[in-house]
């Protein structure tokens, strides 16, 4: 029997979920100060759009497990107020002016300061007005999942939720970590899957699809077959959003090419490069990392080392490795038509070009 609903009918739930409690939201801190706009506005045009991937999953995950209760679509607009808020605080963290191709939060709250000739640093009142718009953001997520009508009080799903949360905060300092502390070249390749693993691969594919499988109330067998389609999907993602960091197209990923080597991010890609790369470019590219120097020729050695090349293929690999166990799950009752349908999603995931 097939389950799963298709994605444009979930987004446009969630979609609607979140106008709704947002706007209600405005309503209330209207009612508290006649400024109170200059805060929630900018967090309703951000949690606009996007591709939902997080809230799919956690939609998708239950109704795998055999669920049906409609609070399952707060729950997934719960989880993308957090990530709203991983995002608004990430923008911050790597010094991004820009998301979507539209100024970031806190260079949205800079230009405010500006515009309105207020005193004091501008950038300064930007970062801090972002830091409380995603801290909003992140309390409208514990207020939509705990009033979904759902189970979240069961001890596994708590779990589940508690992980969730932690672990993109972990792999969050793992991320500044890794650029501000020397890593050998021979180790930045480990080092960076483990930041991709935690900050996006797990918190962005398996643990929302785990959360809602555990809100059904999916036995831990399923979980974990679950799981062996779900982490390396989410590792590929997340390795394609690196490549993508570089070699992108800046009208499709509304940031500059090569942006991550502005940023001096040690990815999987960088630490392959660098391998590869003889003595002399391999310390010509580490003097230019983190700045915006010569960035053109920078990208250029990633391509000539044949380090995306041996991207490109890891993130086949992992694309395979979650086919493999995808193919598994109808071996626990999912239909045909949802396995292609999450097999459409998986691509999806791991070849597009934002």
């Amino acid at each position: 029997m097939d389950r799963l609903h298709q994605p444009a009918d979930i987004i446009a739930h969630v979609d609607a979920v979140l106008e709704q409690e947002l706007g209600t939201f405005a309503d209330e801190l209207a009612g508290l100060s006649p400024v109170a706009s200059e805060l929630t506005d900018p967090i309703r045009a951000f949690c606009v759009g996007g591709k939902r991937i997080r809230a799919l999953a956690t939609w998708w995950g239950y109704q795998l497990a055999g669920g049906t209760h409609p609070g399952i679509v707060h729950v997934a607009a719960s989880v993308e107020l957090l990530h709203a808020a991983a995002l608004i605080h990430d923008d911050i963290i790597d010094n991004s002016d820009t998301r979507r191709g539209n100024p970031s939060t806190h260079a949205f709250f800079s230009h405010m300061h500006s515009d309105e000739g207020f005193g004091g640093d501008a950038r300064s009142f930007g970062i801090n007005a972002a830091i409380i718009a995603g801290d909003v953001c992140l309390g409208l997520s514990e207020q939509l999942f705990t009033a979904s009508g759902l189970e979240v009080a069961d001890s596994h799903v708590r779990a589940t939720h508690d992980a969730f949360r932690r672990d993109v905060m972990l792999g969050q300092y793992l991320d500044i970590r890794i650029q501000a502390a020397p890593v050998p070249d021979a180790q930045i390749v480990d080092r960076a899957m483990e930041v991709l693993t935690y900050k996006s691969a797990k918190y962005s594919v398996e643990q929302p699809f785990e959360l809602g499988a555990r809100l059904a109330g999916a036995k831990p067998e399923f979980v974990r077959a679950l799981s062996a389609f779900t982490l390396p999907l989410g590792q590929a993602f997340q390795l394609r959003d690196d490549e993508l960091g570089v070699f992108g197209d800046p009208q499709a990923t509304g940031k500059p090419a090569g942006d991550d080597l502005v940023e001096g991010k040690k990815t999987v890609l960088v630490g392959l490069a660098l391998a590869r790369m003889n003595d002399d470019d391999a310390q010509w590219f580490r003097e230019r990392l983190g700045t915006d120097s010569d960035t053109g020729r920078m990208i250029e050695l990633l391509d000539q080392c044949g380090a995306k090349r041996e991207h490109e293929d890891l993130i086949d690999s992992k694309l395979q490795d979650a086919f493999v166990a995808l193919d598994a799950l109808g071996e626990h009752g999912v239909s045909s038509n949802d396995l292609e349908l999450l097999r459409a999603y998986a691509n999806r995931l791991t070849r597009r070009d934002t």
